[in-house]
């Protein structure tokens, strides 16, 4: 068994946010641009899923079963898709804005946890 290197997956994910961000910053400044395709990249789950070595497993019967959800996904058709910008460029600023917030929670909750990793370990020290 390999150890938890909690510090490694945090700054993952805190470049993971950074390059995020600058792609949303990047849509939103050239929201007015003719024929601009807003950008996003993918889910920093799948990156650290397509990265892992270890999988998932359950402990307990009312585990949850990843593999086999029950819950089903819908996909969003075109006619329910926000409206755009008069322009041809494909960036919506609201769902730009939501990206943007969605971003700053995962980084404050990212922050949270080092945190209390941080507290936990030098409690953990200073008993020993």
């Amino acid at each position: 068994m390999t150890g938890v290197y909690l510090f490694d997956l945090v700054s993952q994910q805190a470049h993971y946010l950074t390059v995020r961000q600058s792609m949303i910053a990047g849509n939103v400044a050239n929201a007015n641009t003719q024929d601009y395709k807003a950008r996003d990249i993918i889910p920093f789950a799948e990156i650290m899923a397509r990265t892992a070595t270890a999988s998932l497993s359950t402990t307990a019967s009312g585990h949850l079963n990843a593999a086999d959800p029950s819950f089903s996904t819908t996909k969003i058709k075109a006619s329910d898709a926000w409206d755009r910008l008069s322009t041809s460029s494909s960036v919506s600023l609201e769902q730009e804005m939501l990206k943007a917030a969605e971003i700053s929670r995962a980084h404050s909750l990212n922050v949270a946890i080092t945190k209390a990793f941080d507290r936990m370990l030098t409690l953990s020290l200073k008993n020993s």
